[in-house]
């Protein structure tokens, strides 16, 4: 059960917060109760399939996340909870959109663009971190 609520390892549990006796990432806690809150509430509204910004809102609200995550790759005790926190209501409210609309049109543009725009973020991180654990 540790591994869904915080996929940190002990060194890191500072990036969490504790809900009763059980650690909670911080970032996550923000991100999946807005997601899916988010969903729901465009489902009961029955929001349009299509904005002219949602691109670039979709994009923008992961990116703080994003930076937040790759730069925590590096110095994992930067910054505060209360941030990661933030960063993931900003993250679920852009993934909520996004997934709102694939649910419905598979694999929209308000879905790949944040998912490529992270993944050009993730994968130089998680190679440079890769390759500084092997050098020690």
């Amino acid at each position: 059960m540790r591994l869904w609520l915080s996929h940190h390892h002990d060194d890191e549990l500072d990036r969490c917060v504790r809900v009763g006796g059980t650690f909670v990432c911080a970032r996550c806690l923000g991100t999946y109760p807005t997601l899916f809150a988010l969903v729901a509430l465009q489902f009961e509204l029955k929001a349009s399939l299509s904005h002219p910004w949602d691109v670039a809102l979709s994009t923008a609200l992961v990116l703080p996340a994003t930076l937040d995550w790759a730069w925590g790759r590096f110095r994992p005790h930067d910054f505060t909870n209360l941030w990661r926190w933030f960063t993931g209501l900003l993250l679920g409210a852009g993934l909520g959109r996004a997934c709102y609309v694939h649910v419905q049109r598979p694999f929209p543009p308000v879905l790949l663009w944040p998912l490529g725009v992270v993944t050009a973020f993730a994968g130089p991180v998680i190679l440079v971190s890769y390759l500084r654990r092997l050098r020690r």
